[in-house]
């Protein structure tokens, strides 16, 4: 429950829309670094098999003998039965149930081939199952997945083990098979609750099926829900996009991620039955979208994490915050540091200290791979010692709202103020309009400057020279 004093305490000033306004350009979200644009397709498979077994080996946590690190899981379950025209993700768009069975059968293919190359004794800590629609799979593949699972991988007692929901394709008996194997988070896609949106996106979903997926949730005892919302969609507008988010507060809700909508038909065709000249709002509604979601959720007592996520202020995201312990994957921020991710599935990403790897984007390349007995790779990134380093500071930069220098320098082997010392003076202008400010050991990111964590974490990549374009604008 959030209390008053919390709501007191967690506000946040009015934005600053000249400022992000401002500032708003193309930009990566640092889900990883690099980002995704510089993965190649020239990486030698032996190279990324060798980074498996040198992952084995970095072995203890800590240091400590006889205690081996972590492993946190990802599982891409691409199938949907109607397309949301909104829609980024890899998806496969087909009602043919069969489906399910015959890609969790490659996903066991998958598994086998992964599991012979690693320390089996590693405890998995982290389980994600997204999408696609999870929940396409009938309660018996489900379950089946979690048996597999638990076949090729030791998965700790207190996993943390999230899902993404479609509550369109939900019923109490999906809910008590993700309950049977272990899972105890969900995220609930619902992106808007306005009817006429819904049909403008081809994703109709009346509030009391939302109603309905808590309820279930709640009384199989998930310990926590997220909502994802999409602002800047056909037909919404800033009082249409507040009357979601009073909905959506009516759930109660642990946390929300509230997006903003990407227009890339060049990359995802179906956007392109957008008419962006008259669905689409302008950027001046966008922002005020942004603008009105920030207030609203705030003024409900929840916690600006960064970016576009907010929790309750005993929510875990919300304590790792405020403690220093924040991290960031690719499904966001997370309270799961340390952890190696091996992810399994179509277009799938994963990553050890100094690599990322990402299968095959289609069905027919991945089972290709699959069928020859190869890991499914299909492109990948080895770090250099310098993206480790930079990794490092964007990082503490997106989860700390500060950078340290004496304890960056201690961790990087490096006097940090000299090495990148035309970084640092790069930041001339964000500190005169009040994103951030010096002090005698670093730099700290003032409440103005928090949804614009991003722009100051450019100013430390070199990729984005290159690359912007191909990234979301940063609001």
């Amino acid at each position: 429950m959030i209390r008053p004093e919390d709501t007191q305490l967690q506000c946040s000033p009015a934005l600053d829309l000249d400022l992000i306004r401002k500032y708003s350009v193309p930009g990566p979200r640092y889900t990883s670094y690099p980002p995704a644009t510089k993965f190649s397709a020239e990486l030698p498979a032996l190279r990324l098999e060798k980074a498996i077994l040198d992952d084995n080996r970095a072995g203890t946590a800590g240091g400590e003998p006889g205690r081996t690190s972590p492993l946190s899981l990802y599982f891409h379950l691409p199938f949907c039965e109607s397309r949301c025209w909104f829609c980024g993700c890899n998806t496969v768009i087909t009602k043919r149930l069969a489906s399910a069975g015959e890609y969790l059968d490659d996903l066991a293919r998958e598994m086998s081939l992964t599991a012979a190359r690693l320390d089996r004794r590693r405890p998995v800590t982290q389980i994600h199952l997204g999408g696609g629609t999870p929940t396409f799979f009938p309660p018996g593949e489900l379950r089946r997945l979690g048996a597999i699972i638990n076949e090729f991988f030791h998965v700790a007692p207190d996993c943390e083990f999230s899902v993404e929901i479609d509550p369109r394709r939900l019923t109490p008996a999906h809910v008590i098979a993700l309950r049977d194997i272990g899972a105890n988070r969900a995220s609930l896609g619902v992106q808007d609750t306005n009817p006429s949106v819904q049909l403008a996106i081809h994703r109709y979903q009346p509030q009391a099926l939302n109603v309905a997926a808590f309820a279930w949730l709640r009384a199989a005892g998930f310990e926590s829900i997220n909502v994802d919302l999409i602002y800047g969609l056909p037909l919404q507008t800033p009082d249409s996009f507040a009357a979601t988010i009073r909905d959506v507060l009516t759930l109660g809700p642990d946390r929300l991620s509230v997006f903003s909508y990407a227009h890339v038909p060049w990359i995802k065709p179906a956007q392109k039955i957008f008419d962006d000249r008259l669905q689409l709002p302008g950027p001046e509604a966008k922002l005020a979208m942004f603008a009105v979601a920030h207030e609203l959720l705030t003024a409900a007592g929840y916690v600006d994490i960064g970016l576009d996520h907010f929790a309750k202020p005993d929510d875990e995201l919300a304590v790792a915050l405020r403690t220093g312990t924040l991290h960031r994957n690719f499904q966001g921020y997370s309270t799961h540091g340390g952890a190696s991710l091996y992810s399994f599935g179509i277009s799938a990403i994963s990553s050890t200290p100094d690599t990322y790897r990402q299968n095959h984007k289609t069905l027919a390349e991945w089972r290709a791979a699959l069928d020859a007995g190869r890991l499914p790779v299909e492109r990948g990134l080895r770090l250099s010692v310098e993206d480790t380093r930079r990794r490092t500071i964007i990082m503490r930069l997106m989860c700390d709202r500060r950078l340290d220098f004496p304890a960056l320098s201690a961790r990087l082997g490096l006097d940090f103020s000299s090495v990148y010392a035309a970084e640092l003076a790069s930041l001339a202008d964000l500190e005169a309009d009040g994103l951030l400010h010096r002090t005698a050991t670093g730099i700290e990111v003032t409440r103005t400057g928090v949804p614009l964590l991003r722009v100051i974490a450019m100013r430390f990549d070199p990729t984005v020279t290159t690359a912007a374009l191909q990234h979301s604008r940063t609001i």
